[in-house]
């Protein structure tokens, strides 16, 4: 009898330690603050995709904290500022900045273009065109913006684009013109500068496509030669470079030019990590964030290779390859 009683205990933690476990893996559980930090590129999409999430999971207070994505990765090297997900316009900058201190995996999840942004009243907007777009912006009539290289993924793409277009249109010294100028508009980040144009304080934005579309601008679409877009011109990019701060001061990158690919992770510090996996997995998702995406101008890069493969949460890895 007393054998018999000590046997039921047992089953009964056993059972009730099976119990909490699942309840503490059960998506249905999870509630709290969930920080993303993301890059300017992907406020549109990411607020449509945090409504739809709270629709299934409304205890988790999806909190999205916007920034170039080198700022973004600075937040949690140099200020230790808690971080769930950082969502990168740049896979790289996680890769250099992140890993393996302070992240350990990396997923590349969408794309994106450079292209040259316009309202209907910029200066002679009417008359721009693939081939003598550069020679608008050089116009002491025109002013353009574009992002800070250190600070930004579309700063420095801005800074390759210039130098493929130089290379592209066979015109020396097209790159240093277009980057001497209107240096008083250079901003943190790409969506910092729609203000500008929209106040018609500036004319023209070297800005990602996706993001040109989702405020209804116009987009003068570039060659592919000078869009980091196509995969078909990735050893072409890679003559462009450009220098941007490194982890220390004092300390610098060189930045090779490569088609744009978006990288995204949970840093190590992540104070909820059970609700990051499940936001994660709905970001990622063709059926829910993906789709979201998509419909707002990026191609998706799911699945890719991952140099990190084995590192990724396994409810996530799905979404790459080795």
């Amino acid at each position: 009898m007393k054998k018999t009683f000590t046997i039921i205990i047992v089953l009964t933690i056993l059972l009730s330690s099976c119990t909490e476990k699942d309840e503490k893996l059960s998506p249905d559980k999870i509630s709290g603050d969930l920080i993303v930090f993301n890059a300017g590129s992907l406020i549109v999409p990411f607020k449509k995709i945090k409504n739809e999430f709270n629709k299934k999971y409304p205890d988790v207070n999806v909190i999205l904290e916007t920034a170039g994505s080198r700022t973004c990765a600075r937040k949690i090297t140099d200020m230790d500022r808690p971080c769930d997900i950082m969502a990168s316009a740049d896979y790289t900058v996680i890769n250099k900045l992140l890993i393996p201190e302070y992240a350990d995996w990396n997923i590349k999840f969408a794309k994106n273009e450079m292209c040259i942004v316009f309202h209907k009243n910029s200066r002679m907007s009417k008359n721009i065109n693939e081939n003598n777009w550069y020679e608008i912006l050089l116009d002491d009539n025109v002013a353009f913006g574009r992002a800070d290289p250190n600070a930004d993924p579309c700063g420095y793409r801005a800074v390759l684009t210039s130098k493929l277009a130089e290379k592209y249109y066979k015109i020396p010294g097209l790159a240093k013109k277009m980057l001497n100028k209107d240096k008083e508009f250079v901003r943190p980040k790409e969506t910092d500068l729609l203000a500008l144009l929209e106040s018609e304080n500036i004319d023209y934005i070297f800005l990602y496509r996706s993001v040109g579309q989702q405020h209804k601008l116009n987009c003068l679409i570039l060659p592919d030669e000078i869009n980091l877009k196509s995969e078909k011109f990735t050893d072409y990019y890679k003559e462009a470079t450009v220098e941007i701060t490194g982890k220390k001061p004092g300390e610098f990158i060189t930045k090779k030019g490569t088609p744009m690919v978006y990288g995204i992770t949970i840093p190590k510090n992540a104070p909820n990590e059970k609700a990051a996996l499940v936001f994660l997995d709905f970001v990622l998702s063709k059926e829910n964030g993906m789709k979201i995406i998509e419909k707002l101008g990026q191609a998706s890069a799911i699945p890719s290779k991952s140099g990190t493969y084995n590192a990724i949460p396994k409810s996530l890895q799905k979404y790459a390859k080795e």
